[in-house]
Parts: C-alpha cells; structure tokens; sequence
C-alpha cells in the first residue's frame, strides 16, 4: 500500500499536504493496514477468490479461514512510514520491478496442471537448456510465492 503524504480537501478541489515531518502515528497506520488487509483477505475469501492446496484445502472453509486469521489480528504489525530518498517516481520504479516480476515466463512453460509444472530451463555454467517437471507447489516457493504467505511475519 502507497500512502502519498496528503489527501484532497473536503470539496476534493484542492491538494492538502500533510504537515512537514508528520502524516500519520505509524500506530495508527499500522492497525489500519492490518484491519484493511485483513477485511481485504475475508472478502476474496467470501467471493471465492482464494484457492487452497495440499495442506491448507481446510482452509476453504469460511470458518476455518476466519480462525486462521484470528491471531493476526491480535498481533503489532510493523508498517515502515519514512519518506522516501528519490521522491515518489524512484517508489514506484523500485516497487514495480517486484509487482510486475514473472516467475516462470510463458516461453519457458512447456506444461501445467493442477499438480505438476513442466518448464524449461537453462544452466548456466554448464551452458546447456534442460527441461523440469516439479510439483506445483515447490515452484511457487521457489519464486517466493509461498502458499504459506498468510504466516509471514507482517
């Protein structure tokens, strides 16, 4: 979540920035992610948004899912609020180098189904192209897609 350092006027006619040095208590920026991000969890879930595998099937339960996310609700969550060294372009530039990152690209991808994922790949010090048939599951945290982001320290 970008928070730009002020907001529209009432009227939304004008720009008002935030006082020098201050926005927001990091406190109370930090519950307010955590509740939105949490809302924001419960509401894909309502709407079917949210695929569980393997271990974590249980978890497709309503109930079960809200349990789940229960004890991050009790927990501090750290928000890092500093203003930014290269202005709000170099954010941006930096943040969209990991939002728009790609995995697997689709010319590496030879098949995939609900379990498995064929792909292409190539070895570097050898020099040579090889192919791979993985689980599913091991390429997603091997690119840092963990199907268990949800225990991530916040």
């Amino acid at each position: 979540m970008i928070v730009p350092g002020g907001g529209l006027s009432k009227a939304g006619s004008r720009w008002v920035a935030c006082k020098p040095g201050f926005f927001l208590h990091v406190r109370v920026l930090s519950r307010l992610f955590r509740r939105l991000f949490i809302e924001g969890l419960l509401a894909l879930h309502r709407a079917g948004e949210l695929v569980f595998f393997g271990d974590l099937t249980g978890l497709s339960d309503a109930g079960a899912f809200a349990a789940y996310l229960a004890p991050l609700g009790k927990k501090e969550w750290v928000v890092y609020a500093k203003p930014p060294f290269g202005g709000p372009e170099q954010v941006l530039a930096y943040l969209s180098r990991y939002t728009h990152r790609v995995a697997i690209s689709n010319s590496r991808l030879i098949n995939a189904d609900a379990n498995t994922v064929a792909f292409k790949w190539k070895d570097s010090v050898a020099s040579s192209r090889n192919g791979a048939l993985r689980p599913a599951s091991k390429n997603l945290k091997q690119s840092g897609l963990s199907l268990r982001q949800l225990e991530c320290p916040f």
